[in-house]
């Protein structure tokens, strides 16, 4: 089975990130060494095949300057958490594997949403169903099933957080829908008033 050739430009992002692990790998960004790293991305995309990324096209910067002040909160919440769990709890502590299906299938997507849960303490994903685009996130401090629905809220809401930053358009824009329908849904008046 052949498979097509991707285009030079649509590896571009990849081969310009190649070159900049290189000169990190080597601590050395001297332009001998970067044109030395470009040449061994170049044979290295071009001999082992790598599935391209899909880019969406769209990046929100301003969206990606509040969330990172959102996440090193996060970040510094957790591990203030973790501690007080340390202390107050030790080796008592529960925790739990829990399963999250993803809105977006896309694999950049379920991958930075992975990549953000894994680095919040307290949190790691253990498995990825790439096919139904489902994590197992291994949380602690999860008690009962009420505790493993706030771990997908919280997993749901960084994917929500990415697809602000860089979703595409569809995506975006099923985000805003389901929003809509939550909003709707708290809105409407409870049952069983007096009729």
């Amino acid at each position: 089975m052949s498979r097509s050739r991707i285009s030079l430009k649509k590896e571009l992002p990849l081969l310009a990130w190649l070159v900049v692990v290189w000169g990190g790998l080597w601590q050395d960004f001297s332009a001998g060494n970067l044109v030395f790293g470009a040449l061994i991305a170049l044979v290295v995309t071009r001999l082992f095949y790598l599935p391209p990324v899909e880019l969406s096209g769209r990046f929100n910067v301003l969206h990606a300057l509040r969330y990172a002040f959102v996440f090193v909160w996060q970040v510094m919440v957790a591990s203030a958490q973790l501690i007080w769990l340390a202390v107050t709890k030790g080796p008592n502590v529960r925790s739990a594997v829990v399963a999250v299906p993803l809105r977006s299938h896309a694999d950049l997507m379920v991958t930075a949403t992975g990549h953000v849960i894994s680095l919040v303490p307290g949190s790691l994903v253990v498995d990825v169903d790439r096919a139904n685009a489902t994590l197992y996130v291994h949380y602690i401090n999860v008690e009962d099933a009420a505790g493993a629905e706030r771990v997908r809220r919280d997993v749901l809401a960084a994917e929500a957080e990415l697809i602000r930053i860089m979703g595409t358009k569809e995506e975006l824009e099923l985000l805003r829908e389901e929003q809509h329908l939550e909003r709707m849904a708290s809105a409407e008046p409870g049952q069983g008033g007096i009729r």
